[in-house]
């Protein structure tokens, strides 16, 4: 027998409520993966010595986390900071001219395809039942969906570069010193598609997609930072 069709049940079928949280994560997976794989890879061409090669990942690792955890906070923040002012300036309006916002939301439903009199109805409704959220939803494009979370983000990036810092890191720290930036190399790419896939199956998207993107580009990256050394006299 099937479950009932509720609202809440509904929308567990759709990915796009994980949107802000999964951008995040990537993101930060990504940046980690690749950041501390092209440290290392550049200081294992640069040295034998594993304990230089180590210490370098990992001082990469710690403070590409703390900076992609700050970062993501600033930014995130400065969006709740624009979002939470028009939110306030739309309470303002509301207060001083009550008429004419009503007017303004009946016509945006109108240019989404009611009929003029249906619009008018619509928004009376919403008005009645809560004036700002209608206005924030519907005039601002503010929802619980897509409204900013900067701790959400910071923990998100901080996180998840820290588990993709992680795992080059522990290349530097198992493999042979021989050959070391074949090795990281290889096993980057190995984890960028599995994060690709991870990300894509997640957010019920492409996986075949997203795999490709995330490899191409971070391909190019890994090797645009081997001619970087290449160019300073360090053979990779």
């Amino acid at each position: 027998m099937k479950p009932k069709k509720t609202l809440e049940n509904y929308l567990d079928h759709h990915y796009i409520h994980r949107s802000n949280w999964l951008r995040a994560a990537v993101l930060g997976a990504n940046d980690g993966i690749l950041s501390t794989a092209s440290i290392a890879i550049g200081m294992a061409a640069a040295t034998d010595l594993r304990e230089q090669i180590a210490l370098a990942t990992l001082a990469g690792l710690v403070a590409g986390a703390l900076s992609m955890a700050a970062g993501e906070y600033v930014s995130v923040s400065s969006q709740t900071d624009v979002e939470q002012a028009d939110i306030e300036r739309e309470k303002k309006e509301l207060q001083e001219d009550p008429e004419m916002e009503l007017q303004l939301l009946a016509q945006i439903y109108e240019q989404r395809g009611l009929k003029k009199e249906t619009a008018l109805k619509v928004a009376l409704e919403f008005t009645k039942k809560d004036a700002l959220a209608a206005h924030v939803r519907d005039e601002l494009g503010i929802n619980e969906v897509n409204q900013a979370n900067p701790i959400q983000a910071a923990l998100a990036s901080g996180a998840s570069f820290t588990v993709g810092g992680t795992l080059p890191f522990l290349v530097t720290l198992f493999f042979p010193v021989e050959n070391m930036e074949i090795a990281l190399y290889t096993s980057a790419l190995f984890f960028l598609i599995t994060l690709g896939a991870t990300a894509a199956k997640t957010g019920g998207s492409s996986i075949r997609k997203a795999v490709l993107r995330i490899t191409f580009w971070g391909t190019i990256a890994m090797g645009l930072t081997a001619f970087v050394g290449y160019l300073f006299g360090i053979s990779v």
